[in-house]
């Protein structure tokens, strides 16, 4: 199968590779389309939070890429849950199944991350991270981390059910959202965007989406968003509050990264309101924890799509009460990876959410 592979900082190159066999518990996925993701960016250029065999990703024969899905192509042994032929979105981690975190449900925080080497194999498997991931034709999975995918949607879109199930973990099990509840979105990237709509399914009123970019607000309005507010035209804090009646919203989704952007989260809660923290920020940022303490808020980060967030958002998908679609925005060969990287880099084109297609190849 032909497969883009990390060789150093930066440098992608599309080779051969061996298909590989599914083992106990897995299928052989052929992958149809791959989303890109700003952690893609991340692991491409710096490494981290890729980790392979103990040590950063870079020269070791791995493909990155983690939103994709696909079809079934073979079974592994024992596995009746699935048949050939079967359209799957795919979860990116499969934790270790044996720690604490795990079998809290919390496999995303798996403490035996990147332990899946030699005498340190204790099972975790994190696609696109610690293992192979979907710039590739066809990829391993773990049965638990397969979802249906419902069958009026796209390839393309159907990419987005893992980036719609990472929106739905910080909302319903971490967040605690509850219907009537007024959420207040920071960023209108792919995550952000995917929380407005998943926000809006889940009965959050009213839902407020800020960001710099005409264009992403107007997407957002689209996916569900009440109210749209350009930070760079408006103080966000001062229209948050005027909007819920001085009072504050009951709970913020960060997801922009900007330096001044979980004080300003803080300032637009209610009291004893949350802050979910969904964006790498590249410099340590400077909160109010007076504020913090004084009101009671409550803060917690955010990592991938545990507790089964996915399967939830597949369903909201199914029952098309969650619409995915507005977000992609472009779609590029297997062989055009490194420009459909740069239009999602440089949100060239309005670029929001850019998929390529592993089984095609253009010249």
């Amino acid at each position: 199968m032909k497969a883009w592979v990390l060789g150093d900082p930066g440098n992608l190159s599309l080779v051969d590779k061996p298909v590989p066999k599914p083992g106990n518990a897995e299928v052989l996925v052929r992958i149809d389309a791959t989303a890109i993701c700003a952690t893609d960016l991340e692991v491409i250029s710096h490494g981290p939070p890729a980790i392979v065999e103990g040590e950063p990703p870079f020269n070791k024969n791995f493909t990155p890429g983690h939103e994709y899905m696909g079809t079934i192509v073979e079974l592994g042994p024992t596995v009746d849950e699935f048949v050939i032929g079967e359209r799957v979105a795919v979860e990116i981690h499969a934790g270790c199944g044996r720690c604490e975190r795990c079998r809290q449900g919390m496999y995303t925080s798996c403490l035996n991350y990147g332990r899946n080497y030699g005498e340190f194999n204790k099972g975790h498997r994190a696609n696109g991270f610690t293992t192979d991931g979907g710039f590739a034709q066809y990829a391993v999975n773990h049965i638990n981390t397969l979802v249906r995918v419902p069958a009026h949607l796209r390839d393309e879109v159907a990419t987005l059910i893992v980036t719609a199930g990472t929106a739905m973990y910080g909302l319903d099990v971490l967040g605690g959202l509850v219907a009537g509840e007024s959420l207040v979105v920071t960023g209108a990237g792919p995550i952000g965007l995917s929380a407005v709509a998943v926000g809006k399914a889940l009965g959050a009123a009213p839902v407020i989406l800020t960001d710099v970019v005409d264009s992403r607000l107007e997407v957002g309005t689209r996916v569900g968003a009440d109210v749209v507010i350009n930070a760079s035209r408006e103080n966000v804090v001062e229209a948050v509050q005027k909007l819920t009646s001085d009072f504050g919203a009951n709970l913020v989704f960060e997801c922009s990264g900007a330096p001044n952007a979980v004080n300003d989260a803080i300032h637009m809660l209610k009291r004893g309101g949350r802050v979910c923290l969904g964006a790498f920020s590249n410099k340590p940022s400077l909160v109010d924890i007076g504020h913090v303490v004084t009101n009671n808020i409550y803060m917690y980060g955010i990592r991938g799509e545990g507790q089964g967030a996915v399967r939830r958002a597949a369903s909201l998908i199914a029952q098309k009460k969650l619409d995915p679609s507005p977000l992609h925005t472009h779609t590029f060969a297997f062989n055009q990876l490194p420009t459909a990287l740069r239009y999602f880099r440089e949100k060239l084109d309005g670029a929001i959410k850019v998929v390529i297609r592993p089984q095609e190849f253009k010249d």
